[in-house]
């Protein structure tokens, strides 16, 4: 495996474009992700670095935000959550000195979710995701599969990996340490350690949460519902929370990009805002450590590990977004009759790709079902359907319909 330092990351492009016209950049995503390796590599072209992770840094922006700001001329902040008035500062700055490129500022919680700092640094700040790292990142692939299956062509798997080998890919996830880690044993223990960190500090930083000692498990009881449409009041009585904390967790958990709630696809979208969303995690190797998934698990029991397969696709897809040119939305179907698509993706011109995902090497008609009622209910829309599974070969199975092997999502 490379050094963390060396994967290269599909979103420098775009952090460097939006340097040469915005003044503040956010570079948002969890923690251990690979944003300061990424931004370290800016503060050598002159950009003073700071880091709020440092005590004495802290301590300074949290006592004199704007003083700190005053003495510096173009900056990266890292982990600018841990004191979100110099926010404030930044945008008193700015307003004063609106060269572009004037903050590099990273943060480990969605800052947008936090009171006063979404409307501060409106039109001043453009915000970019860094997810853990892509297969397509790990590999050296630069192609992008929802782009290039929304341009009517599948990714070559190339070599196409299947069994064993996917399994394995998919219980690694993509946290840079993780995958430095020579065994699963030590995996495992690094993901614990993680866990247990950002929920000792992290969590304080964005949410004022009395019981901390409740979030380890809770997040545990979260994982069992991968992929599932969550029922908060239901979940709430497994851990003896109620559904108004339920959702309150579950919120901070999603600030943090440990999960995301995904919407259901209806072709009217107010109907969406009233359906029940489903959970997805973003890192499948967390998921994997939290439901206690291993690779002897995942030949026993398909249906545990598919819903780690699932979670593995989402990331995989989510990454994705965030580079690709078009905007894209990440969601899901289901009707009143159970027919379902795991992950439905609409671009902004209201276009769909529906993607299922199977854990299975042997591909059958039913498997279908969803993909062809979504195709029929969408219409003009429906741009395509793919059935990602355990194989090596790219099939067509119908008008707009094709099986691909999983290892597509970093083909060429």
């Amino acid at each position: 495996m490379n050094s963390p330092s060396l994967y290269p990351r599909w979103i420098k492009p775009r952090i460097d474009e939006a340097l040469l016209d915005t003044p503040v950049v956010l570079l948002a995503g969890p923690r251990q992700a690979g944003k300061t390796t990424l931004v370290r590599q800016f503060s050598e072209r002159g950009l003073h670095y700071l880091t709020l992770d440092d005590e004495l840094t802290l301590l300074s922006a949290r006592e004199d935000p704007v003083g700190m700001i005053r003495n510096l001329d173009r900056a990266v902040i890292d982990e600018i959550q841990r004191a979100p008035q110099l926010l404030l500062a930044i945008k008193k700055s700015v307003d004063e000195d609106r060269r572009p490129g004037r903050f590099l500022i990273t943060g480990s919680a969605n800052l947008t979710a936090l009171p006063t700092v979404a409307d501060s640094l409106a039109g001043r700040m453009e915000t970019l995701l860094l997810l853990p790292l892509s297969q397509s990142e790990i590999e050296n692939r630069p192609a992008n599969w929802i782009e290039r299956v929304f341009a009517g062509e599948i990714l070559t798997a190339n070599p196409p990996v299947v069994g064993n080998e996917l399994v394995e890919r998919v219980l690694r996830g993509g946290y840079p340490e993780a995958i430095a880690r020579p065994t699963v044993k030590r995996r495992i223990a690094w993901t614990r350690q993680y866990i247990n960190a950002i929920i000792q500090r992290d969590v304080r930083d964005i949410a004022e949460i009395d019981k901390l000692e409740q979030l380890p498990r809770f997040l545990r009881a979260l994982a069992q519902t991968a992929g599932q449409m969550c029922n908060y009041s239901e979940l709430g009585g497994q851990v003896g929370l109620d559904g108004k904390t339920v959702s309150r967790y579950i919120g901070v958990f999603e600030q943090m990009y440990l999960l995301k709630r995904i919407d259901v696809w209806a072709r009217n979208r107010l109907k969406r805002v009233v359906k029940t969303p489903k959970l997805q995690f973003i890192d499948s190797g967390l998921l994997a450590m939290l439901m206690d998934v291993t690779v002897k698990d995942a030949q026993m029991d398909k249906s545990r590990y598919g819903h780690v397969l699932e979670s593995f696709v989402f990331g995989e897809l989510l990454k994705h977004t965030t580079t690709a040119d078009d905007n894209y939305q990440l969601l899901y179907y289901r009707d009143a009759d159970k027919f379902e698509v795991d992950i439905v993706i609409e671009n902004a011109a209201g276009q769909l790709v529906g993607v299922e995902v199977k854990a299975s090497a042997t591909v059958k008609d039913r498997d279908l079902r969803g993909l062809k009622k979504l195709a029929n209910l969408a219409g003009d829309q429906f741009t395509a359907g793919v059935l990602l599974y355990d194989g090596d070969e790219t099939m067509p199975l119908g008008s707009k319909l094709w099986a691909a092997p999983l290892s597509t999502l970093w083909g060429s």
